[in-house]
């Protein structure tokens, strides 16, 4: 199956390419502004597919909407008569075509010139009125506040905000591809029109804010809610704008005789991971927890573990390697330790359900020999 991508050096296009480029079913033909009308008509008597993504939203001058849109839009249409085929075309308008500006008149001049051909000669044709686009590879100062934002705060740079109230829409250029492959596939249509999911709507304060988040807690160490919806979108988006010099960070090791203990990441909600050594024969621990709950993974070394119940005095050992992953899981109530039984050193992970808190640390020295 040949793929024609219009407008194929933009954002939106670049992270199509990406997905598509993957699929052994797949041939992708590239259309970009560098490429004449000629060339574009030699593809589209080609193409079993086209996505239509080519559009300008900033020119110098106000009539390149209606060229680099609507003309453009018409030419694509024209094509597609004279190849003959009833090619699907997939068209990334914006939700602009709704208000009267000239970018929006212009998308919706293109929208109507498609809706005719499908009118006409009966061409599939698939409409997505895009609101803001957000994610990686789109170009500061041009696609986006989000890109903008995300490169000026990875950087350390300012950024400037008229009105942090000022409401954004936006969708995920991942949710945008995954909708945009289920309409070539045939597992998604529209009326003609299709709709992105999920939308999720904000401010330009928040975005900013969140963003910023992002970037200090390569210092706290507190990690945002990072797993799903706009936080998890807008946590990869940033990340992309990281330069490769600042991919590392470094995070404090606090060390003495017995080895050194290393905080990794911290939660807002859901505890703290952190690992530490032992050497030969060193014991770690000694104390018992009230609530505090915490997993042990040893991943290189021979370990031995302690447990006394501070009521009943009731003790309990286990043995545990790296060469075997096993959880071993404290309880509270019951004081514990751990020693380094083998030649070598030995290194564990470490997962408290609560971030340590100095002044609250729930952490009462006992050690296991002495029953309570």
């Amino acid at each position: 199956m040949k793929v024609l991508i219009t407008g194929s050096n933009g954002f939106v296009a670049r992270n199509l390419h990406a997905h598509l480029k993957v699929r052994k079913d797949i041939e992708v033909l590239q259309f970009s502004r560098e490429d004449s009308l000629s060339e574009l008509n030699e593809m589209l008597l080609q193409a079993d597919f086209i996505f239509h993504l080519a559009g300008v939203n900033r020119p110098t001058n106000p009539e390149d909407f209606r060229s680099g849109n609507t003309d453009l839009t018409r030419a694509v249409c024209e094509g597609i008569i004279a190849s003959g085929k009833k090619t699907p075309v997939l068209y990334t308008s914006s939700s602009q075509a709704e208000l009267d500006n000239a970018y929006g008149a212009s998308k919706l001049a293109a929208e109507q010139a498609l809706l005719d051909l499908s009118a006409t000669h009966d061409v599939p044709v698939h409409i997505f009125r895009l609101p803001n686009v957000f994610g990686k590879w789109a170009r500061p100062d041009y696609n986006s506040a989000v890109a903008t934002f995300c490169n000026n705060i990875a950087r350390n740079l300012p950024i400037k905000i008229n009105n942090p109230d000022a409401a954004l829409t936006l969708v995920y250029v991942d949710d945008v591809i995954t909708h945009f492959l289920e309409v070539m596939d045939g597992r998604l249509s529209g009326d003609p029109f299709v709709s992105v999911k999920p939308v999720y709507p904000t401010t330009v304060g928040e975005v900013a804010d969140q963003l910023a988040a992002f970037r200090d807690s390569r210092a706290t160490l507190v990690t945002e809610a990072v797993g799903t919806g706009l936080t998890r979108a807008l946590y990869s988006t940033y990340l992309s704008y990281v330069p490769p010099e600042h991919f590392t960070y470094d995070v404090p090791k606090y060390g003495d005789q017995r080895g050194v203990f290393v905080e990794m990441l911290k939660t807002r909600d859901s505890g703290q991971f952190s690992y530490f050594t032992a050497h030969p024969g060193i014991t770690r621990g000694g104390h018992y927890h009230h609530s505090k709950t915490e997993k042990f993974l040893v991943i290189k070394g021979n370990a031995c573990f302690r447990f006394r119940h501070i009521a009943s005095g009731e003790f309990y050992e286990l043995f545990t390697t790296g060469d075997k992953p096993e959880i071993v899981e404290t309880v509270p109530g019951w004081t514990h330790d751990i020693t380094n039984v083998g030649d070598e050193e030995m290194i564990v992970m470490l997962w408290a359900n609560e971030v340590f808190d100095r002044e609250h640390p729930d952490t009462y020295a006992l050690p296991v020999g002495t029953e309570a």
